[in-house]
């Protein structure tokens, strides 16, 4: 082989690097995971802590959620405002059987199930009361669908306040087991000092264990559900979102397809309840409300319909603004006050100022964001050229009324 042969196969070359740099989405994974590789050890040797650590493994929770609740409204276009509805039972699937309540229940013993059978009994319960909803509903259409999964969401929190003596109630269910593995591997990136084998390790809400235990699922997750969106089933969903009328013409049977469009969110919805469960180790209807839908649902439309980079990408955005940027800004109000040389009731006054204001600037970002990127952050290829039709489509019938005028 020649030098000039030779020099042309560069690494670059070798792995296809071009050609994933120019596939969005593939660029994008791997950004998002590298950046979850680095982010525990930088976090860990700059601030000798894990509380950001901590704070991202709630964020992976809502990335799973995103990533399932894409699965219903993204691909197959079912607008579901109850998704908490099975967050909750998958979290209580767990709490259940991983602590001491149904020892206090009428049953009178209680159960300690290992997580990782419970992680996915709690996925096929989810999918199957996913499945129970759907079978009488998904007929209907559009927002009569919407107000159906609704009440679903609104019933599922009240049926755990007030069956309190199998759920505990308001007094919520504590004390949920810890996940064990036979080995583990501790090392100066977990903060743990020098590189060691552990041996029946117990999480015990380490915050890095469970970073990385999250990490692992949204990866699976992610493979999961790109298999599903390149598959028969995942065209079968598309063409029902584009027009079920024709779906239905060429032969897809409709009601099945989006049954397994719920089921199959559902399940990503209990998968991540258990592991909410596990790593909160407390669980209560409150966690489950109304609210968290529509933060789920507001997570892919913001990201991307569609695109499953996009729900990710979307998920983590929106949770820092949520969860981080929104709740400090008290305290850089208070901060920029004293740099600036405010006095101290002045200071106070712009930081509680700041407080009544939340919902207002989430409102406004949330608006804005909206106006300037209707499509989303990462919107799948589709969607991204549907909207561009559209907005053609409107001017062109705005010039002709302009013109019959």
């Amino acid at each position: 082989m020649s030098q000039a042969g030779t020099a042309n196969r560069s690494p670059l070359r070798l792995f296809n690097l071009r050609e994933r740099i120019r596939d969005r989405d593939a660029a994008v994974y791997g950004i998002l995971l590298l950046g979850a590789i680095l982010f525990p050890i930088v976090e860990i040797y700059a601030t000798g802590g894990t509380a950001d650590v901590s704070k991202a493994t709630r964020a992976g929770t809502f990335v799973l959620l995103a990533i399932g609740l894409n699965v219903v409204v993204g691909f197959a276009g079912l607008l579901d405002l109850g998704y908490a509805a099975f967050f909750a039972i998958g979290a209580y699937t767990y709490a259940l059987f991983a602590s001491m309540q149904l020892g206090n229940s009428p049953a009178h013993h209680e159960f300690h199930v290992n997580f990782w059978i419970m992680i996915f009994v709690s996925m096929f319960v989810a999918a199957a009361f996913g499945a129970i909803l759907g079978f009488p509903t998904l007929r209907l259409r559009g927002d009569y669908l919407a107000i159906v999964t609704l009440g679903f969401g609104e019933i599922v929190p009240q049926l755990f306040y007030n069956f309190d003596r199998w759920t505990g109630g308001i007094n919520a269910i504590g004390l949920i087991d810890q996940p064990h593995l036979p080995v583990w591997i501790q090392g100066p990136w977990s903060g743990d000092g020098p590189f060691a084998f552990v041996t029946n390790f117990n999480f015990n809400t380490d915050p890095v264990a469970y970073y990385v235990l999250i990490v692992i699922l949204i990866t699976l997750a992610v493979i999961l559900v790109s298999n599903l969106y390149k598959s028969r089933l995942g065209r079968a969903w598309m063409a029902i979102r584009e027009d079920e009328v024709a779906a239905a013409a060429m032969g897809i049977n409709t009601v099945t397809t989006k049954l397994l469009a719920f089921g199959i969110g559902a399940s990503f919805s209990g998968f991540a309840g258990a592991y909410y469960a596990a790593n909160v180790a407390l669980v209560s209807p409150d966690n489950f409300l109304f609210i968290v839908s529509i933060t789920v649902l507001v997570m892919v439309v913001l990201g991307g319909m569609g695109n499953i980079s996009g729900a990710i990408v979307g998920a983590l955005v929106l949770y820092y603004l949520v969860f981080v940027l929104i709740p400090g800004l008290p305290d850089y109000a208070t901060s920029l006050a004293a740099t600036l040389g405010l006095s101290s009731d002045l200071g106070s006054a712009i930081a509680d100022a700041t407080t009544r204001l939340n919902y207002i600037i989430y409102g406004l970002l949330l608006v804005a964001v909206m106006l300037l990127r209707p499509q989303g952050i990462l919107p799948s290829r589709v969607r991204e050229q549907e909207l561009k039709h559209a907005a053609v489509q409107e001017d062109e019938a705005a010039v002709e009324m302009t013109h019959a005028g």
